[in-house]
């Protein structure tokens, strides 16, 4: 089963929680952490389902690379880590 994270600063804003899920893909595993938190979903993508600019998708280490279809392959023991990009000086 894949774990998907999400950061604290995410946490600060809606409850999010760690899941295990099954899937194939980076959206496999999300679609399916969205079916019970539709909320978070519109957090982090946009209105046509892509990756929102101002998130960042780490799988097993790395960043994603298809921020529009979040076709990207997972395995079974897969880490999924959402975050929120942050910038400052």
């Amino acid at each position: 089963m894949v774990r998907v994270c999400f950061t604290a600063n995410l946490k600060r804003h809606l409850d999010c929680s760690e899941a295990t899920v099954s899937g194939a893909t980076v959206r496999d595993a999300l679609d399916a952490v969205f079916e019970t938190q539709q909320q978070l979903k519109s957090y982090v993508l946009d209105d046509q389902s892509r990756l929102r600019q101002h998130m960042v998708i780490f799988v097993d280490g790395k960043t994603i690379v298809d921020r529009v279809h979040l076709s990207d392959a997972i395995s079974p023991d897969s880490e999924i880590y959402v975050m929120q990009a942050l910038s400052g000086g």
